[in-house]
């Protein structure tokens, strides 16, 4: 397993509690670290729509909340990336996809390492290897195709 340094952090939102429960740091560190290819320094931050939207915005111009955003700072000699997942979003989209909240955070970590390590899906052809790799890491870890 690669080493990796996880800071883990919470904003203030309605149901934190839901989310907290959802994310115990030791599943999150297997998650990320599944899905690692070299050692890593990340930053897991679970944020309300607001937040969300605000860093979408801003960063993507993209005026929405999204479920993760992936900011990747170094690739080498480790990575070092601010995986920020909206917490409204994922609930949301665990729901409709009949999947728990745990199941959907961790494919959506394991998603985030992977755009941090220079994984991309902007192309069909892409899209595809990196949806295998996900759905290979995702099963790994004991849970379903994620697609």
């Amino acid at each position: 397993m690669k080493q990796l340094t996880l800071s883990l952090q919470f904003a203030k939102f309605a149901d934190v509690a839901l989310h907290r429960a959802a994310l115990p740091r030791h599943k999150v560190t297997r998650w990320l670290r599944h899905a690692l290819q070299t050692d890593a320094e990340l930053t897991v931050r679970v944020v309300d729509a607001e937040e969300g939207q605000a860093l979408n915005r801003d960063y993507r111009k993209k005026d929405v909340a999204t479920n993760v955003l992936t900011f990747d700072y170094t690739q080498e000699p480790i990575v070092t990336a601010d995986l920020v997942l909206c917490a409204p979003v994922v609930a949301r989209e665990a729901k409709a996809q009949n999947k728990t909240l745990e199941e959907h955070y961790a494919h959506l970590l394991v998603h985030g390492a992977l755009h941090a390590q220079g994984w991309d899906h902007e192309l069909d052809e892409d899209a595809q290897v990196m949806e295998l790799r996900e759905s290979e890491i995702m099963a790994r870890l004991g849970f379903e195709n994620p697609y």
